[in-house]
Order: structure tokens, then sequence, then C-alpha cells
């Protein structure tokens, strides 16, 4: 009785494997489907100045040296503020000590503060850097592409991805015969913006030389980004 039952049970789980296998053989094979990859790209302006100044200096104090470290940059916070349009970012600062020659004595501290101003007024941000000059350093001028320009661009990327991937997808159907095709699956990736755009400090002119400030030359000029389209389609034979 036992045993009987056993070969039964056996017998049992064997049919029900084997009946499991077409099943399993269906979700696996994929039967008349290809993938495709389409990108699309179009040229943006950097409509985002982005300028880094700083003062550096040394005293063997480093107490008054923080201090005219911080009367320098609260002299520039200060001015740029009165210019509308402009975003202020402090960025790092820092003192380190100064060895004398045998680099076992500290002789004095060095310190530098750094100060970053972004705006989309290239004119306006142009004018008040060449003003800062006179107490500041050019740390580096350099051109992005703004947030929301981004977005707009990415949102027209995006349908243009989605419209070559389709051309794509028709294109393989008719080379295989078929009476049509359906998505499988589709990935957008946008690949990425370009970092900003740098400018040499030395890249600059004088508008007037009887002024004081020199106002920096600004080309901003533009950058390629671009957008695919990758997925499968299943193609309808007839």
């Amino acid at each position: 009785m036992h045993r009987f039952s056993r070969s039964a049970a056996l017998l049992a789980l064997g049919t029900a494997t084997l009946a499991s296998l077409p099943a399993l053989a269906a979700d696996e094979l994929h039967y008349n489907q290809i993938s495709l990859r389409a990108e699309v790209s179009q040229e943006v302006a950097r409509d985002l100045m982005i300028v880094t100044l700083y003062t550096e200096e040394q005293n063997a104090d480093p107490a008054k040296l923080a201090a005219a470290i911080s009367t320098t940059m609260n002299k520039a916070l200060g001015q740029a503020r009165q210019v509308k349009g402009i975003t202020l970012r402090q960025g790092s600062r820092n003192s380190y000590p100064v060895y004398d020659n045998k680099g076992e004595k500290i002789t004095g501290w060095r310190e530098r503060a750094e100060l970053r101003l972004e705006s989309a007024d290239f004119a306006a941000l142009s004018k008040l850097t060449g003003e800062l000059l006179t107490d500041l350093k050019m740390g580096g001028m350099d051109f992005a592409i703004a947030t929301a320009t981004r977005k707009t661009s990415e949102d027209a990327l995006l349908k243009d991805a989605v419209n070559a991937f389709k051309a794509r997808a028709q294109l393989a159907t008719e080379a295989l015969g078929g009476k049509g095709y359906k998505i499988v699956n589709l990935n957008l990736n946008s690949n990425g913006y370009p970092q900003p755009y740098l400018r040499a400090p030395m890249a600059m002119k004088a508008e007037a030389m009887d002024a004081g400030a020199v106002t920096p030359q600004v080309e901003a000029g533009t950058s390629q980004v671009s957008m695919s389209a990758d997925g499968s389609i299943e193609v309808l034979l007839p």
C-alpha cells in the first residue's frame, strides 16, 4: 500500500514538472523580437555665466590674516549684492602654515577665500567682475546650461527620441516583411550635459583703458546635448 502511494506521488510530480516546461519555454523564448537604438541631439546655448574670484594673503599672525581676508570678502559681497540678478555663493576658505627653507619652523600663515558669482545677465556679471578684480583675483570663468533651459531641451529631445525610435522600428518591420510591431520595452536616457565651459582667466580685455576696471570679454558658445532611446520591439509577421 505504501509502495503504491509513493509511486503515485512520484508520477504526479513528474507529470506536473513536464506540464510546466512548455510554460517556462514560452516565458523565456521571445520570437520575432529585435533590439533597436535611436539617438537625437541638438545645440543648446550656454546661458549661465559662472565666475570664481578669490583673495589670498600671507601673514605671520593668523588672527590678523583672517581679519584681512574677511574684510576683503565682506567688501566684495557688499558690492556684489548691489547688482540685481547675481547669485552669490561663498566658495572654499582655507589656511595653511608656511615653513622656513628647512621645512621645520612655521614662519607664517597663508589663507585663501573664494567667491562664486552666477548670472544669466552676462553684461552685468562681466561689469561686476571687472570692478571686483581691483581687490580680488580671477579664479575662473565658466559657462553652463541653466536648469530651466536644460529641462526644456530635455523635454524636446525626449519627444524627438521617441519619434526616431518609432521610425527605426517601422523600417525594421518593413525589412522583415512584418505587418506591424509592438514595443516590448523602451528606455530613454539623456547622455548628460557637458561640464561648464572653462575660459582662461587671462582671456580679458579692457573696454576702456583709462577706466580702473577691466571687463572680461564674454563668449559663451553652445554645447551639443543628446538623448537616446533604447528598446526592443516584436515584429508581427503575416
